[in-house]
């Protein structure tokens, strides 16, 4: 304990004679061996009637590094630990977790158009956050539209924290607020996805298009137009089918604040497939 006080004060320049109101006086080197780094040179403090040398440098050195390491470790599972609840609370499917925008192919100029649209989105999300700006992502199944919005949930992280549904699932969590025992109103729920920085909607169109779905995501969608909030839509519609799905009241919300990203390419899974099994 002695030996790391007067390391802490030799590196800190201490008057050691005001240490504690106890008399200090250096009394020189002396050459010793450490068992694990071999000779070197030990500069002692008498403290009162005893005498202090400093330890191994290399072992203080091994011990510094050591400290670190531990730190960094220390540092990094709570980086991972922060980073998983952020994945659990942006709802992202299990099977998109590891989409990364890094980890997107783009080997045709229409993919490549698409990914440079969705890097933009998410390395200047805090412009088109201020601008209210809407992306919809449109192709069929397999075309990489769910890993490109997956990796744009992921790089705003930390700083902004959207959420993903699919459109089902905003339907039923509108509908789950009628029950008795619901301990939240429609209300709330339709602020909650008001006041998502990024709100992320997949699979728009696969449901049956009844004119009470419409009604529920022209809730959610024209509260969020109004209020100028980032929205990622994907669907597997093309733009008439799209429009006929949502409605005219959505359609024409979007031309205002919507970029139609065309996904004009065949899936990915049989490549995928074929792959797993090589």
């Amino acid at each position: 304990m002695m030996e790391a006080l007067f390391d802490k004060l030799n590196a800190r320049s201490i008057d050691y004679n005001r240490v504690m109101g106890r008399p200090m006086s250096a009394i020189g080197k002396v050459q010793f061996s450490c068992p694990r780094h071999g000779e070197y040179m030990a500069t002692g403090t008498r403290l009162a009637s005893r005498d202090i040398w400093t330890s191994c440098p290399c072992c203080k050195q091994d011990r510094e590094s050591q400290e670190a390491a531990e730190k960094a470790k220390l540092a990094a599972r709570m980086e991972a630990q922060a980073k998983s609840a952020r994945l659990q609370q942006a709802a992202i499917p299990q099977r998109f977790i590891e989409r990364t925008l890094d980890t997107f192919k783009a080997t045709t100029p229409e993919q490549q158009h698409a990914f440079r649209i969705a890097t933009d989105f998410a390395s200047n999300f805090e412009a088109h956050y201020k601008k209210g700006s809407w992306l919809v992502f449109s192709g069929l199944p397999g075309t990489g539209k769910s890993h490109l919005a997956a990796g744009i949930l992921q790089a705003i992280m930390p700083a902004y924290l959207g959420k993903y549904f699919t459109c089902m699932e905003v339907i039923q969590y509108i509908r789950s607020t009628w029950r008795k025992e619901s301990e939240v109103s429609e209300v709330d729920v339709l602020s909650e996805f008001a006041s998502l920085p990024l709100l992320v909607i997949d699979e728009i169109g696969m449901q049956y298009g009844t004119e009470s779905e419409q009604n529920h995501l022209f809730d959610v969608l024209d509260r969020r137009y109004r209020d100028m909030m980032p929205t990622i839509l994907l669907t597997n519609q093309n733009k008439d089918g799209f429009r006929q799905y949502v409605g005219d009241r959505i359609y024409d919300r979007m031309t205002e604040c919507a970029r139609w990203v065309p996904f004009a390419w065949d899936s990915y899974r049989p490549t995928a497939r074929r792959e797993i099994c090589e």
